[in-house]
């Protein structure tokens, strides 16, 4: 079946966060939502849902989680117990939720910037201190953990890692052999991963999305794995997520920390997750494809035609990271280009320590609205 990814919809006439946010001479080029219709299985299913017309308070069925349980057993071999799972509106709420879950005020909490700008809140929301492990270039300019820095980074109050596989906005995808040795660490050092995988669906030729608490029964016992169909079908307004948690005391500590705060997902959530899930895979096949000839696109752009920028070919998620630091401008680049070039991207500080002087753009769009983009940069940086 074909699929249509090259039709840009309109989105400024919609309640869309992205394309409401910036003047409407600019490109939204910035937060992490595709301008691709959902597949039609899920639009259809909520279609469905509407015209029953009767929307009153929503129980998980069956169905969604063997939906799901089967999802994780046949994209990432993953072989799930339906009974360790907890449904959360969000994963932001889900990694902030497993924080108050593990940790009291004054323990600490380990992150990897440059990372998700929430997760930079997490010790601010629950009273932790933020303990960090830089991210490092290695030779062929992609990052890498330096693992000796990492165990350095953990002491007597860490409690919590927040990981972030595949990354953002740095677009890798750990090697099996970097998740083992995280997870090692943690686990002889008594610390609970949490495991933001949302974008684990998106990931390109060449590389393999591998869940961290599938490794082992005893890393898995050690893990709260946060998932969702928001990025991979583009359905993040509807709040649908999951947590997977295999220990059960650890899972009991994450529904008591929602402490008659967080409630259930949306039945309208419910009902696209299951349909995503039950429905969405040839159309995932098709984007995967269409994201993987943007990527590259974008790629050689950048490197051959905007002087100063450079962009190293993210493994998965549909974001590019964007090194800047060679151009000659004053002011952050994100600055520069929403200025110069009309064109919005988050800033590089957003994601903390080893941020500056980057900028992550979106290329989950039809390739005309990335080419635009991309030839306004250059236009833009030419002119300077």
């Amino acid at each position: 079946m074909p699929f249509d990814f090259d039709t840009l919809p309109d989105r400024r006439s919609t309640e869309s966060a992205k394309w409401r946010v910036y003047d409407e001479d600019v490109l939204p080029m910035w937060v992490a939502d595709m301008d691709f219709p959902s597949p039609e299985p899920v639009i259809q299913a909520l279609q469905e849902r509407i015209a029953h017309g009767v929307f009153g308070y929503p129980w998980p069925r069956d169905e969604l989680t063997e939906v799901v349980v089967a999802w994780l057993d046949r994209r990432h071999g993953w072989a799930v117990n339906p009974e360790h799972l907890i449904f959360v509106p969000g994963v932001v709420t889900g990694f902030n939720l497993s924080a108050h879950a593990v940790a009291r005020p004054g323990d600490g909490v380990l992150v990897q910037p440059p990372t998700y700008g929430p997760f930079l809140k997490v010790a601010e929301n629950v009273k932790l201190v933020q303990q960090e492990n830089e991210l490092i270039r290695g030779e062929d300019g992609q990052y890498i953990i330096d693992l000796d820095a990492f165990e350095a980074a953990i002491d007597e109050k860490t409690r919590i890692f927040m990981l972030c596989n595949p990354q953002n906005p740095t677009g890798r995808v750990f090697r099996v052999d970097e998740l083992e040795a995280m997870a090692e660490i943690c686990l002889r050092h008594g610390v609970i991963i949490c495991s933001d995988e949302i974008h684990s669906d998106l990931v390109f030729n060449g590389h393999k999305h591998i869940p961290i608490a599938s490794l082992d029964p005893e890393i898995s016992a050690n893990t709260i794995t946060l998932l969702a169909p928001s990025k991979t079908f583009n359905i993040a307004g509807l709040k649908a997520s999951v947590a997977v948690i295999e220990n059960d005391e650890l899972r009991q500590k994450f529904e008591g920390a929602k402490q008659g705060l967080v409630g259930w997902v949306n039945l309208l959530g419910q009902v696209a997750m299951q349909a995503a899930y039950k429905g969405g895979e040839e159309w995932l096949e098709a984007l995967l494809l269409y994201l993987q000839a943007n990527r590259d696109f974008a790629h050689d752009f950048i490197n051959e035609q905007i002087p100063g920028v450079s962009m190293i070919k993210p493994e998965g998620t549909y974001l590019a990271w964007l090194d800047c630091r060679e151009m000659e401008t004053t002011g952050t680049p994100s600055d520069f280009f929403l200025e110069k070039a009309h064109v919005a991207m988050n800033d590089g500080g957003w994601f903390g320590q080893g941020g500056a002087g980057h900028v992550r753009f979106n290329f989950g769009a039809p390739r005309s609205l990335v080419e635009e983009a991309l030839n306004r940069m250059k236009n833009a940086k030419g002119a300077s």
